[in-house]
């Protein structure tokens, strides 16, 4: 599994990232994210590419595995 750290990073940079690890990735990808509008943007991503996303909110940041 491709793990993607953009907690604290600014737009568009988590969005850029997990389009990478997508890209690259033959399994999931995690995707760790701050910010509940990076959450959504990277949802929004994620299922445009006919993706699967499952959110975990962990303290106050996300954890979303794109399958």
């Amino acid at each position: 599994m491709i793990e993607v750290d953009a907690r604290g990073l600014s737009c568009p940079e988590p969005i850029m990232l997990t389009a990478q690890a997508i890209k690259k990735a033959n399994g999931p990808v995690k995707v760790l994210v701050s910010e509940p509008h990076q959450k959504t943007n990277v949802e929004k991503l994620a299922k445009d590419k006919g993706k699967k996303v499952t959110v975990k909110e962990v303290g106050s940041e996300f954890e979303l595995i794109i399958e």
